[in-house]
């Protein structure tokens, strides 16, 4: 996936559980693919074993030059070397609270600044423009102004990381509060609910399945931003150690380094899924998967 391709926007696939689990889950079921195909761990686990000996086979023919692409049990050797190193972990560190700092940020904002403008049919006429405007606007392209602000500081780190998450959510919160129910909304009114309480009873838990899978979609979006930002403008974390490493040269170095972003993306993954599970337990496209 280009790095574009991931901040600018939702695409036509980023759809709320209760859409997401109906159709293409059935036609997952017709193809005899999930897990009735095999368990999910296991099939994991030969995926990553796969490309592991692949990655080793490609390294010990030497397709590319040895010192640009070393061997995996070279490279998970380092990794196991860098686990010990206190630089690796405050590394780590580093891009755990930068990326965590942006996608808090992201969220609350896009929370707040859909409802109020969905909630409001004539904010989100004016809006629309702007949005669709801004949107598509890449993250790395305003790298040059976030510099230019904030200098090379966590700052201007955390302006690319929110920038493009907070898309994702703002998109979401309003397909969310746009598909609350006419009937559902004028019988809460009918019965004499306030602003506060409809929103509450009504609105919410119809967004609720769309804001969490913008959350989901931001978490991933904001954890490459974050790898980006250190990069490129060097702040510390692991983006940074892996341009330390590319400049030595280094290359088991890098490729161990790489892993840990790809356990990192695995890893926000679970977790917002999780995170997903918990919150929409009562959603019925949660307690279908639960069921399968």
């Amino acid at each position: 996936m280009q790095l574009a391709d991931t901040v600018s926007g939702p695409g036509p696939g980023d759809v709320a559980p209760g859409v997401r689990s109906g159709a293409g889950a059935r036609a997952g079921a017709r193809r005899g693919v999930g897990p009735r195909a095999g368990g999910p761990a296991v099939l994991g686990t030969l995926g990553v074993a796969g490309f592991a000996l692949t990655w080793e086979l490609v390294a010990w023919a030497e397709v590319v030059n040895p010192a640009y692409l070393p061997r995996f049990s070279t490279t998970a050797a380092r990794l196991v070397t860098e686990l010990g190193e206190p630089r690796f972990w405050s590394a780590l560190g580093d891009t755990v609270v930068t990326w965590a700092l942006g996608l808090g940020i992201a969220v609350v904002a896009a929370v707040v600044a859909g409802a109020v403008i969905g909630l409001v049919p004539f904010l989100r006429r004016a809006t629309h423009s702007t949005v669709e405007f801004l949107r598509p606007i890449p993250s790395v392209a305003i790298i040059p102004l976030a510099v230019l602000v904030a200098g090379l500081s966590r700052e201007a780190a955390l302006v690319i990381v929110v920038y493009a998450p907070f898309w994702q959510v703002f998109i979401q919160v309003l397909y969310g509060v746009g598909d609350v129910d006419t009937v559902a909304d004028d019988t809460a009114r009918s019965f004499g609910l306030g602003r506060l309480q409809r929103l509450r009873h009504v609105v919410l838990p119809t967004a609720l399945p769309y804001v969490i899978t913008g959350f989901r979609l931001a978490a991933s979006i904001a954890l490459v931003l974050t790898i980006t930002a250190e990069l490129v403008i060097g702040n510390p974390g692991i983006g940074r150690q892996i341009d330390v490493y590319r400049s030595a040269p280094d290359a088991p170095g890098l490729y161990a380094l790489v892993l840990v972003t790809g356990l990192l993306g695995l890893l926000v993954n679970l977790v917002t899924r999780l995170v997903e599970r918990r919150v929409l337990h009562w959603h019925p496209s949660v307690r279908r998967e639960g069921v399968a």
